[in-house]
């Protein structure tokens, strides 16, 4: 799986660039506070997953000048945002599942979506579902990525949220088998690594098959180096 390795060397990758052997892009993800921005999380997972060297440039959130900052940068309201720079242009692209679609045709040997059409289109089905809802499970389990917080009492709308989403999971690791939601790591799973980090961080009881597949995203390197850069932000003083 691509992103259980470093990064490919990038002296030796500019060194090929230069003698003309291959011809790679330049990626620049401009991301947010990472123990708090859930949307940056998901593209960077999928970038890692490629394998391929990118430059990570952090804009702090939730600051008065975090609007004015990622517009100046990108040109764009929100991050995250991809730049991608050839030897012939550049390109611009933003939201998560836009970023992720993206890389998934520009690597098609990274797999971040499922090969079998029906496992693709249920993979985008709850990857689109993640993406556009649950907004009361986002607003009472806010993204704390690198904390351990009290498990608040769960409305009525948080726990249907919280039992479509397990129901997804569930029905997926069951059709598919492997240790992700459709054997191989995925853009789904990205999608709902946000969603791992809030079950854990809130102590949301899960049964034993979905908890193990939790503890297999968090055993991931590049969800541990997530963790590890959150903690730095909270150790720098973050609130």
């Amino acid at each position: 799986m691509p992103f259980l390795r470093e990064p490919a060397n990038l002296e030796t990758s500019m060194s090929l660039v230069q003698r003309g052997f291959v011809m790679r892009p330049r990626y620049r993800l401009f991301i947010g506070t990472r123990n708090w921005s859930s949307w940056s999380l998901r593209p960077w997972l999928a970038l890692r997953a490629t394998g391929h060297e990118f430059e990570e440039i952090v804009i702090p959130l939730r600051r008065q000048g975090t609007a004015a900052e990622i517009r100046e940068l990108t040109g764009c309201d929100t991050v995250p945002v991809l730049q991608i720079e050839t030897a012939d242009k550049s390109e611009t692209v933003f939201d998560s599942l836009a970023i992720c679609e993206t890389l998934a045709e520009r690597h098609p040997e990274a797999r971040l979506w499922p090969e079998p059409s029906a496992a693709r289109a249920e993979a985008r089905s709850i990857s689109a579902a993640m993406h556009s809802g649950f907004a009361p499970l986002r607003a009472m389990l806010s993204m704390e990525f690198a904390r351990r917080l009290p498990t608040p009492e769960l409305s009525p709308e948080v726990s249907q949220d919280i039992e479509r989403i397990l129901r997804f999971w569930r029905n997926a690791l069951a059709r598919h088998g492997g240790e992700f939601l459709f054997g191989h790591f995925s853009i789904a799973d990205c999608m709902y690594a946000p969603v791992v980090s809030r079950f854990t961080t809130y102590s949301i009881a899960l049964e034993p098959a979905l908890q193990s597949y939790c503890e297999r995203m968090f055993a991931l390197p590049a969800m541990g180096d997530w963790l590890a850069a959150s903690e730095a932000e909270i150790a720098a003083g973050l609130p």
